[in-house]
């Protein structure tokens, strides 16, 4: 029952005690107004005590709940605080280790690449190197060649002459010889 109910009551039995017909209110004994006064004036300061102490206990048990926010508040930013510091450091973490990671990538790639250089003019060296040496092993080759074909050709010529030669001293001897039988 709330003290509204209680209220309502009480004043319901008041007024049935006001109510009463003048022989029973005179019936009952009248107490002196300093006595009846205490009476109301111990339940009164008994009742204003504990709603002064519950009320105190309100007030205490808001700003406790007052001071229990507060503390969430800051261990809940504390909280937030915390990860947004760790966030920021895991981001520039990974960013480091990211540009780490291509600036070793970067540096692979031009070592690879010198490499690759450095092996294609290796080979242009070692191809020019042999592309020169068969280009003089050809070129001996040629020049023995035609000074073997020259020499081959002249010894022909020199065969072909002397085989002329022959066959015309041998006409020129034999006209000779057929003009020296006609002519003697």
């Amino acid at each position: 029952m709330n003290q509204n109910e209680r209220g309502i009551k009480t004043g319901e039995k008041a007024e049935q005690q006001a109510i009463k017909p003048p022989e029973e209110v005179r019936g009952q004994a009248v107490k002196p107004p300093e006595e009846v006064r205490e009476q109301a004036v111990k339940p009164l300061d008994e009742v204003l005590g504990r709603a002064e102490r519950a009320y105190m206990a309100y007030v205490e048990a808001q700003e406790e709940v007052a001071r229990a926010y507060r503390e969430n508040e800051l261990q809940a930013e504390k909280v937030y605080k915390r990860s947004e510091h760790h966030a920021q450091t895991v981001c520039e973490e990974s960013m480091r280790q990211a540009l780490k990671t291509r600036d070793e990538a970067i540096e692979q790639a031009l070592r690879t690449r010198e490499g690759a250089i450095e092996q294609v003019e290796k080979a242009y060296k070692k191809a020019k190197e042999q592309a020169e040496m068969t280009y003089k092993g050809t070129e001996q080759q040629a020049r023995v060649a035609c000074d073997e074909s020259i020499r081959q050709t002249l010894k022909t010529r020199d065969e072909v002459i002397e085989q002329a030669q022959r066959t015309r001293d041998e006409v020129i001897e034999q006209a000779w010889k057929i003009y020296s039988k006609q002519a003697s």
